[in-house]
C-alpha cells in the first residue's frame, strides 16, 4: 500500500494518530476494516527532550542536536566560526563552520528557518510520552534539559532515551544524520516536498500489508484520538475516495478532503509475485 500524500498533509496533533480505512458498501451488511495506523511528524523535533546524537563515531552521545554548534566551538575554542581567534589552526576553523552548518541544516530540515518548509515524515504511532524534563542540570528526576552540556548530563540523557526507547519502540524520534533512518520508531516514507538543505524532491510512503485489499468500495484516512476503538473511525476524516481504475492489478484512489484543500494518492500492488503480462 503506497501513498503520495500532498505537501499540506498536518503533522499529527499530539494524543492523536491516522487510521487508514477500507469500506464495504454491501446494502445488508456494510463492513469497515482498519488497514493501517500512522502519524506524521516534522522529521526532526528540536523540542524534544531526545533529539541527541546517539553512535560510535559522534562526539558527545547524549549531547541534544540543539547544542552541538556550541559544543564544538568550546571543543576547538572557536565560540563564533565567523570571528576565529588569530591562533586557530585551519582544521579547528573547518572543525567548527562545519558544526555551524550541521545546526543549520538540522533548523532547515524541521522548518526553523523563515521561508523553508520542514520535510514530514510518515511514521509509526506510539502513545507513549517521554518522562518529564529536569528543572535544571542537578534535577536528577527528569530528563535534563537540551542547555545541559556537560558529561554527566549527557550520560543521563543518552540513558534515560535510550531506555524510552526500548520500552517504546514505535515511538518516532528522527535525526538530521540519516534521514531515512530514524533513532526510534519506523519511517515509512515521507510527505512531498522537498529537501531544504538541497531542494531534492522528498515524498512517498509505504506499509506491507498481510492482507489482499483490492475489492473494496472506498477507503478514507481518519484523524482519531489516542486509544480510538479500531472499527470506529469517528468522524474526523481527513481524505477519502473510490477506487477509479485497476490496471496490471495495481488499485489506485485519489483521495480527497471535503473542502478540497488535501489530497493523497494511493495505490495497492496486491500481486507483486505475479505478473502475467509479457512484452
Amino acid at each position: 500500500m503506497q501513498f503520495d500524500f500532498a505537501t499540506p498533509m498536518p503533522v499529527s496533533p499530539d494524543g492523536t494518530h491516522y487510521s487508514v480505512y477500507a469500506f464495504e458498501d454491501d446494502p445488508m451488511n456494510g463492513r469497515i476494516f482498519q488497514l493501517q495506523q500512522f502519524e506524521i511528524h516534522t522529521l526532526v523535533q528540536f523540542d524534544s527532550p531526545c533529539f541527541i546524537d546517539v553512535g560510535e563515531h559522534v562526539e558527545h552521545p547524549g549531547l541534544h542536536v540543539s547544542q552541538y554548534a556550541k559544543v564544538i566551538g568550546m571543543d576547538v575554542g572557536i565560540p563564533d566560526y565567523t570571528n576565529p581567534p588569530p591562533n586557530a589552526t585551519e582544521a579547528d576553523k573547518i572543525t567548527a563552520a562545519t558544526a555551524a552548518q550541521r545546526e543549520l541544516k538540522a533548523q532547515l530540515i524541521g522548518g526553523l528557518v523563515p521561508g523553508f518548509l520542514p520535510i514530514k515524515s510518515v511514521t509509526s504511532a506510539s502513545t507513549a510520552v517521554y518522562p518529564a524534563v529536569g528543572a535544571d542540570c542537578s534535577d536528577a528526576t527528569g530528563i535534563p534539559p537540551p542547555d545541559c552540556i556537560d558529561a554527566v548530563s549527557n550520560e543521563r540523557r543518552l540513558a534515560a532515551c535510550q531506555a524510552f526507547w526500548t520500552d517504546h519502540k514505535d515511538y518516532y524520534e528522527g535525526t538530521d544524520r540519516i534521514l531515512t533512518s530514524p533513532l526510534n520508531g519506523t519511517a515509512y516514507g515521507n510527505v512531498d516536498g522537498k529537501n531544504p538543505t538541497n531542494m531534492a524532491p522528498v515524498g512517498g510512503a509505504g506499509f506491507y500489508m498481510d492482507e489482499v485489499l483490492d475489492g473494496f468500495d472506498s477507503y478514507a484516512i481518519y484523524q482519531q484520538m489516542d486509544g480510538a476503538a479500531a472499527n470506529d473511525p469517528g468522524t474526523q476524516i481527513l481524505v477519502g475516495g473510490n477506487p477509479t481504475m485497476e490496471t496490471r492489478g495495481v488499485v489506485r484512489v485519489h483521495m480527497t478532503d471535503p473542502t478540497g484543500s488535501l489530497s493523497a494518492d494511493m495505490a495497492i500492488f496486491s500481486d507483486l509475485g505475479e505478473d502475467n503480462v509479457s512484452f
